[in-house]
């Protein structure tokens, strides 16, 4: 199994700087494929040259790049084509071999020769921004010029560019900068990212760009597969799809779903999609949208949770009774006052760790106000959680195992919960 990666606020200073953990990326899966233009199929070494392309499997980049060289007035012999099936060439793989090997086990003939249509996946993280990283970029000729970026608190979105290269006294040389190139917001609008207001964006040179970063089960790689998506339906559709699983496991996205060893799947759908016009019309076309499935006994998650959270229940009560009769037969002054076992458990209960003041410093040393705390919990666990140690059990294992490598999270989902709550006046 791979190694789960969460986003965490813990930093550990180093000469390279500190930053957050990154999932590295071992290949791609491409959403579609690319097709000769009408221009480009007109000229046979045109159409010469994708066909060998394709029979090779080059990437399209690698494609276009051949024919532009062979062919210069073919400025742009590819365009994007819509499909139903997923891309996987092995020249996208820096282990070419690892391409076959999805497709041996995955793909499917539907009549249009072994195609990847649908697919497992497992996520290495329960952070859904971190497997599902999103923005809005502007691209250059060779790299990305303007790029969206949030604030710390995730209340500003920002427009970030590269800061100019600084230069020496002498104005003429350039200073050799250590760790890359620096980042600064642009000037632009204020800084800040507004789409109805950038040219960019209305110029269709900023468009939103997410990919989802993944592993494939039976697939070795220590590194991720990412699968690159601009559309704004699968990203949203997929957000649901992370928080209601995240939601009937406890916050859990990341492996297996349940113990029957199920997974996330990635396929498509034909979908109606509206769209506005140049003319200001709202119209639908037809597009295979990027679907992520979670085929999952919802009953069977929801009974797992009772049984985990009976066992554990059990289990504390248990131990609490056992070390309260081990104190009862170690103190002779105890045996004057006997307790039945029924007594002598609700004593124990009522005295059990942790203490709530303990666990409101552990909820204030992750950066969460205390009171937002208390509302969450009383919303997520009853306001009886507080006085029951099994209650505050439950709370310090969410807060400090569950989540207490991703404070940054367990605040998004504590935020979420308290909106929604305000949102629905209860």
């Amino acid at each position: 199994m791979p190694i789960l990666v969460t986003t965490s606020d813990k930093t550990v200073p180093s000469l390279l700087g500190a930053s957050p953990a990154r999932i590295p990326v071992g290949g791609k899966i491409r959403a579609g494929i690319k097709v000769l233009t009408n221009k480009a199929a007109d000229q046979p070494k045109a159409r010469t040259l994708y066909e060998q392309g394709v029979a090779a499997g080059q990437s399209f980049d690698q494609i276009e790049r051949a024919i532009t060289e062979a062919l210069p007035q073919l400025k742009t012999p590819l365009v994007p084509r819509n499909v139903a099936w997923f891309t996987v060439r092995g020249q996208d793989f820096p282990n070419p071999e690892i391409a076959q090997q999805i497709l041996d086990a995955y793909a499917e003939d539907r009549g249009e020769g072994l195609r990847l249509y649908r697919f497992p996946v497992l996520f290495p993280s329960d952070h859904w921004q971190t497997v599902m990283p999103h923005e809005l970029a502007t691209w250059g000729a060779h790299e990305k010029r303007f790029w969206s970026e949030y604030s710390s608190d995730g209340r500003v979105r920002h427009c970030m560019t590269h800061a100019p290269v600084p230069l020496d006294n002498t104005g003429r040389r350039t200073i050799r900068i250590f760790g890359g190139r620096r980042t600064t917001a642009r000037e632009t609008n204020g800084g800040l990212c507004d789409p109805e207001n950038c040219s960019e964006y209305q110029q269709r040179q900023c468009n939103l760009s997410g990919r989802f970063l993944f592993f494939i089960p039976g697939i070795r790689s220590i590194s991720a597969f990412e699968l690159h998506t601009n559309s704004f339906y699968a990203m949203n559709a997929a957000i649901q799809k992370f928080e209601t699983v995240g939601f009937l496991r406890g916050g859990r996205i990341s492996g297996f779903l349940d113990r029957q060893r199920t997974t996330f799947f990635l396929t498509k759908r034909l979908m109606e999609v509206a769209h506005i016009d140049e003319s200001g019309k709202a119209v639908r076309v037809p597009q295979w949208i990027i679907e992520l499935e979670a085929p999952v006994d919802v009953t069977a998650l929801l009974r797992e949770r009772e049984d985990d959270d009976a066992v554990i229940v059990q289990a504390q009560l248990a131990t609490q009774v056992l070390e309260g009769a081990g104190r009862v037969a170690a103190e002779p002054a105890a045996e004057s006052a006997p307790a039945s076992n029924g007594a002598l458990g609700v004593s124990a209960v009522r005295e059990g760790e942790p203490a709530l003041e303990r666990l409101l410093a552990q909820a204030q040393a992750r950066g969460i106000d205390p009171t937002r705390y208390e509302a969450y919990a009383d919303r997520r666990w009853g306001s009886g959680w507080k006085l029951n140690p099994h209650g505050r059990r439950r709370a310090w294992d969410e807060l400090v195992e569950r989540y207490g490598n991703d404070p940054q999270g367990y605040r998004d989902k504590i935020d979420s919960e308290l909106a929604q709550s305000e949102g629905s006046g209860s």
